[in-house]
């Protein structure tokens, strides 16, 4: 039977936080002004204290393991709280405030990310927003390990990505349109939504929900559009459009916002479709004052969102590209 840890080293804590953030024990020792021996000597010894590796070789570099991640999360907070003592002993005011590290699915429109999260922004105490996009299904792992405090996904948490330890909170629902460049606008508003046929679309890849969603109404509605291009990335997929490449489909409650950045205009309304949205926590009961701040919000202002009319301006004859794409 393993012996269990009976107290933190916290200069083993120290010397593990700095090859972390180097990658190697060589930068490390050099940041540090010690002999590598020392540091790989004092590492071996806290991941003996451990009882787990919280390395392994990448190429060159030292990269973390499942353990090692769920460690550095904890140093970094516990290094941070050292320096923020030392700045309070000193006579200085830190300014820390709130933090709260947010893992953003890749596959969720930008637009409607900083809609959920706006409510957080608002809180009267300062706070430290940090914003992760990757991959539902790594997001789903760093949320477990601690690494961040919520993820934002179009899908839930599901039993064979780690969702048997994590708790699903449903945000909101809402209808999608269609938006184009005011020349395709134009051409494939009338008769829609069979006007989609053959027409030039810009699609979501097949493992995001509402590109699974779009395909079964195709399906039922009998329309087979052309399909110019498949992206993961919501905000790629939007800077194609405003390009005039194809058509693309989004979630009404941001449909305002979306004209206005992208340069496009609304074509119809699919209220057949709808997109969902998740907040995933690794706690049932939540003590974050931010993440309280979404939960809260959410859905209320989702259906304010849906509430507050389309714009539908006149049709231009040439198409004025973003600013910002």
């Amino acid at each position: 039977m393993q012996k269990p840890m009976e107290r933190l080293n916290y200069q083993h804590l120290y010397y593990f936080w700095n090859v972390a953030k180097e990658g190697s024990i060589t930068l490390a020792s050099e940041k540090l002004h010690l002999a590598q021996p020392t540091i790989s000597g004092q590492l071996t010894v806290f991941e003996q204290a451990i009882g787990e590796k919280l390395f392994y070789k990448e190429g060159r570099k030292l990269a973390l393991t499942d353990t090692g991640r769920a460690v550095f999360h904890y140093a970094e907070d516990i290094f941070a709280l050292g320096r923020e003592l030392t700045n309070t002993l000193k006579g200085r005011v830190s300014g820390r405030g709130l933090r709260i590290s947010v893992g953003v699915a890749d596959a969720l429109p930008k637009l409607m990310a900083y809609r959920l999260l706006e409510p957080a922004l608002n809180l009267a105490e300062p706070l430290q927003l940090v914003c992760i996009e990757d991959k539902a299904e790594r997001l789903m792992n760093e949320i477990m390990l601690h690494g961040i405090d919520l993820v934002l996904s179009d899908m839930p948490a599901t039993p064979s990505a780690g969702g048997t330890h994590l708790f699903n909170h449903l945000l909101g629902e809402c209808s999608v349109a269609v938006f184009a460049i005011p020349e395709l606008a134009v051409r494939y508003r009338d008769n829609f939504p069979y006007s989609l046929n053959a027409a030039p679309l810009l699609l979501p890849t097949t493992n995001i929900a509402l590109r699974r969603s779009l395909d079964q109404w195709f399906d039922t509605e009998n329309i087979c559009p052309d399909i110019k291009a498949e992206i993961e990335d919501s905000a790629l997929l939007k800077t194609f459009a405003a390009a005039g490449a194809g058509m693309f489909v989004a979630p009404i409650a941001v449909a305002n916002q979306i004209q206005r950045q992208y340069g496009t205009q609304l074509v119809g309304r699919i209220d057949n479709v709808s997109e969902r949205f998740y907040a995933i926590t690794a706690q049932r009961k939540i003590k974050h004052p931010a993440v309280m701040a979404i939960l809260a919000q959410a859905q209320s202002r989702l259906f304010d969102l849906l509430s507050t009319p389309l714009t539908m301006p006149n049709i231009q004859t040439t198409h004025k590209f973003p600013d910002q794409a």
